[in-house]
């Protein structure tokens, strides 16, 4: 066998083997892109769900609230204390369904603002 004919096979066989990488890493890399979009639509999923509940616990809060005139401390106690005082004022303080600040009962003042019951504890 010739110099030249093995420098030929030498090169052929090295950009055969560049090609089976390349395409091996494409491959890969589609793959992970895939199982990547596959978390991230799971989180989205995951967030929206969440969104949504807090928004229905938040609501009901309200109600407990403004309504039936409980305090936060209050309505804690009545959802069998499986939420402490803070997590009911966040929840309360989330935007309505029109997208407008939630009005604090009796103050006239925004959630945002820190209403009567911002502050107040259980008990």
């Amino acid at each position: 066998m010739s110099q030249q004919t093995i420098k030929q096979q030498a090169r052929r066989t090295a950009r055969e083997m560049a090609g089976k990488r390349r395409r091996e890493h494409k491959e890969r890399e589609r793959r992970v892109i895939d199982l990547a979009e596959r978390v991230l639509i799971a989180i989205g999923q995951r967030d929206a769900a969440v969104a949504e509940t807090e928004k229905r616990a938040g609501e009901a809060l309200r109600e407990l609230t403004e309504v039936e005139g409980l305090s936060v401390g209050e309505a804690v106690e009545w959802c069998g204390e499986t939420i402490t005082v803070r997590e009911a004022t966040r929840l309360r303080r989330l935007r309505g369904p029109e997208g407008g600040a939630i009005v604090e009962a009796g103050t006239g003042a925004t959630a945002e603002s820190g209403g009567a019951d911002a502050g107040s504890s259980a008990g």
